[in-house]
């Protein structure tokens, strides 16, 4: 018996559409792949790393998710599998990101002249669309991350045109980067400012932009190739250690699983489309829950005390953790987090946020504040 992903509404009516013979025409090949992305259902083990991913995506206030592990475990394939599962958001139409919302924090000023000649028309600034995963290559330029002059335009029609980069994209999406460790720090830094502030301003000569950039930030990275910065490595809410599997079994698995997608993507995504409908639904129904689901007293309690004994300074860490919990709570279906939830996101949440550097400059600095405080009394008396 076989199974097909069943059509949506748009292409039964397209399929309807006396247009739709258009389809049949002999094309050119423009050498375009089009290719199903791997199933999140059909990746072998790695629960650690498929629950950060999902959590992430009913709550992106966990602030992002950084996979850590070696080269062939799955991490990039495990962040493109999400495609499926994202919900919907609404994306501008302007080239320069104006939306509704714009509109309304800022009036008339705060669109370009397109976009007010729209709202003059009742012309919508944006439309329902997913939520896309947008890589950030290697390779990318300061200018392709931030945006800058529209060369084409500038050269066929004699104008200048800013225009936003990668980053003002991202805006209500995902930024996935790859091998993150090794980004230049000029393209680091543009990211670091960009998450903590949810904008970026791009300046050439006299012209000035603001763009809005608030994404859910995805990296993954291979310890061996180098150290994370601890700036970029603290703007991760979570860190999922992902390793090769130990079980024989499982990783006979995975490798027939990899080698049945290799062969025919389509039919192999078409196994699990069910299940994939299924999970996409739940993901849906978690983020409609969320916005009610409140902490607990012991689970407020267990996570604080948890925070302190691990003697970590960072007020992120309480955010990343409650928040955590609060999409654990909602997948689960609840509106209250209890004591279990925070110890299921425990680890995710509070990996690497010790500093032992800075505990031991905290406690030189008593130290010193001890001994200044003897003096002082000394002299006082």
């Amino acid at each position: 018996m076989s199974t097909s992903r069943p059509r949506s509404q748009l292409l039964e009516l397209l399929l309807q559409s006396p247009a739709h013979r258009v389809t049949r025409l002999p094309d050119e090949d423009y050498g375009l792949a089009d290719v199903e992305p791997f199933p999140f259902l059909a990746i072998v083990g790695q629960e650690e790393m498929k629950l950060a991913l999902i959590l992430s995506v009913i709550n992106p206030r966990v602030g992002g998710v950084l996979l850590i592990g070696p080269r062939g475990t799955a991490k990039t394939t495990a962040v493109r599998s999400l495609t499926d599962l994202l919900p919907q958001v609404r994306r501008s139409l302007c080239a320069n990101g104006c939306t509704e919302e714009m509109l309304e924090e800022g009036g008339m000023d705060a669109l370009c002249e397109e976009c007010r000649q729209k709202v003059g028309y009742g012309e919508p600034l944006t439309v329902e669309d997913r939520v896309r995963i947008l890589d950030l290559p290697l390779n990318a330029r300061l200018e392709d991350v931030v945006g800058g002059i529209n060369e084409r335009i500038a050269l066929e029609q004699q104008r200048v045109r800013l225009e936003r980069g990668i980053l003002g994209h991202a805006d209500g999406h995902i930024l996935y980067i790859d091998e993150v460790n090794l980004l230049p720090d000029e393209i680091t830094d543009a990211i670091l400012d960009a998450a903590a502030q949810g904008h970026y301003t791009v300046r050439r000569g006299p012209l000035k932009l603001k763009y809005r950039s608030r994404f859910l930030l995805i990296g993954s990275m291979n310890p061996e190739e180098g150290r994370l910065r601890p700036q970029l490595m603290d703007r991760f809410g979570l860190r999922a250690v992902v390793r090769g599997l130990s079980d024989g079994d499982m990783r006979y698995r995975a490798y027939e699983q990899a080698i049945a997608y290799q062969h025919d993507p389509e039919a192999f995504a078409a196994l699990y489309a069910d299940g994939t409908l299924a999970l996409a639904a739940e993901v849906q129904q978690a983020r409609q829950l969320l916005p009610g689901v409140m902490v607990g007293e012991a689970a407020r309690m267990l996570g604080v005390k948890l925070i302190q004994s691990l003697q970590i300074d960072s007020g992120r860490a309480e955010i990343t953790l409650f928040e955590a919990a609060r999409a654990y709570a909602a997948a689960d279906g609840r509106e209250e987090v209890l004591p279990a939830d925070v110890q299921a996101v425990a680890r995710l949440a509070l990996r690497q946020r010790q500093s032992p550097d800075l505990q031991q400059f905290f406690a030189e600095l008593d130290q010193e504040d001890a001994q200044m405080t003897a003096v002082l009394t000394q002299h006082s008396e």
